[in-house]
């Protein structure tokens, strides 16, 4: 089922290794030590790994910024993404809000040395003024400039920024910030109808990064039910993904790519084997 040859450095995203937890619920951190998903993450020979906000927060106060990054370093881990960030577009009390979580991992990913930051839409799928958007997007993006990191937007199904062209059209109302640019996952992508002949015609210029996993070829319950229960390791599902690989490489992007697989079946692994689970499918799809 090979793609392509040469396989590229990965990044473990936060639920690959979280266990069992649910995003959106009360809590989000991990039972697993940061400590312990570094070892594990390493050993599995990813490149990078993933922290969701709450749990970012829970690890700072534990450990601190200084010792995080010393475990990163010593395990070889050189990505780091942060998550996830929404409301910068809105008003009122939802933009203050996000402004303060802004604040955290923007001071996070200076501290840390972390990649980029994820971002997305409005999840109640409203529809934003453009000019509002692309106003919110372009100061997130000065702002992460000035903590050294980017801002990679999350194509999502169930917002109004779902598709490349709507990402794209994003981009350039916000006058193309160099530290900015989508993140294209194989599963949103998969389960908003975008062919994988729009995903190569972007140019590498409007990707900040790209995550792998599976699934079913039809939606299982709703849209929100299969991204948390369904989601798969790589070739245990029906997606097309050696047409994705061959989409991505054909726009030259040469960055990681993130494995995200969230399922009720990935989250009760041990975390060794999750890492490793995870890391086989990926890979699979580039040996030739």
């Amino acid at each position: 089922m090979g793609a392509a040859v040469g396989a590229p450095e990965f990044i473990a995203s936060y639920w690959t290794l979280a266990g069992p937890v649910l995003p959106r619920s009360a809590s989000q951190v991990s039972p697993f030590r940061f400590e312990d998903r570094v070892r594990a993450a390493a050993e599995a020979g990813y490149r990078g790994i993933g922290l969701m906000h709450d749990d970012l927060r829970a690890v700072r106060a534990r450990l601190g910024c200084p010792v995080m990054r010393r475990l990163l370093q010593e395990h070889a881990l050189v990505h780091l993404e942060l998550e996830f960030l929404t409301d910068w577009f809105a008003d009122g009390n939802r933009r203050e809000r996000s402004e303060a979580l802004a604040t955290e991992l923007l001071e996070a990913a200076a501290a840390l040395d972390a990649r980029h930051v994820k971002v997305g839409g409005d999840r109640f799928g409203a529809t934003w003024p453009l000019s509002q958007l692309a106003d919110g997007f372009a100061a997130l993006c000065s702002r992460a400039r000035d903590s050294g990191t980017r801002v990679a937007l999350e194509l999502l199904p169930w917002t109004a920024l779902a598709t490349p062209a709507q990402g794209l059209k994003l981009l350039r109302a916000a006058g193309w910030p160099p530290n900015g640019g989508l993140l294209l996952d194989v599963w949103h992508l998969q389960r908003a109808g975008v062919p994988w002949i729009e995903v190569a015609a972007l140019p590498a210029s409007a990707i900040v990064g790209v995550e792998l996993n599976d699934a079913d070829a039809q939606l299982q319950g709703s849209l929100w039910h299969d991204t948390i229960h369904r989601r798969q390791p790589c070739g245990q599902g029906a997606f097309d993904l050696p047409g994705f690989v061959r989409a991505v490489r054909a726009t030259g992007y040469g960055g990681p790519w993130g494995i995200e697989i969230i399922s009720d079946q990935h989250r009760a692994l041990p975390l060794a084997d999750a890492a490793a689970v995870a890391m086989a499918g990926a890979r699979s799809l580039f040996t030739p």
